[in-house]
């Protein structure tokens, strides 16, 4: 709910947000218009030809990737050999630390926040999201 759509901002910036939240289909209350924001002519217009540009840029990327991909196949690459080590985590190695440590922290009541920043301390470089996603690792294998 917002009182006008001139605080959601101005130019591209309300018609970016705009797209992003009808793509969503989230809808937007003012208190001007008594209800659910109707857009001007001119604004469902840009909003229409953005949407035709967003897609036509997606496809351009799609045609982009297969192209490279069958150049990569013609050099003699295999796609077969990536699907070996599907099991394992893909991306980075994952960070070593103390996970018990992180259960006694959470079990005296600290945040996740106040959890890495005493990792932090001790040598551990992570962040408050790893340490989360730690955490629910361990609470999802004792179910």
């Amino acid at each position: 709910m917002i009182q006008d759509e001139t605080r959601l901002g101005r130019g591209n910036t309300k018609i970016a947000l705009f797209h992003q939240l009808l793509k969503l289909h989230i809808p937007i209350y003012t208190s001007f218009h008594g209800g659910k924001l109707e857009l001007s002519e001119a604004d469902s217009m840009v909003l229409q030809i953005v949407g035709i540009v967003e897609e036509y840029q997606r496809k351009i990327h799609n045609i982009k990737i297969k192209r490279g991909m069958k150049q990569a196949i013609a050099k003699g690459y295999d796609p077969t050999l990536n699907l070996s080590n599907r099991n394992e985590a893909p991306g980075r190695q994952r960070l070593e630390f103390p996970v018990e440590e992180v259960i006694n922290l959470r079990q005296n009541g600290l945040t996740f926040k106040e959890i890495a920043d005493t990792l932090n301390g001790l040598g551990y470089n992570v962040s408050k999201a790893t340490v989360h996603r730690r955490y629910q690792e361990y609470e999802s294998k004792q179910k």
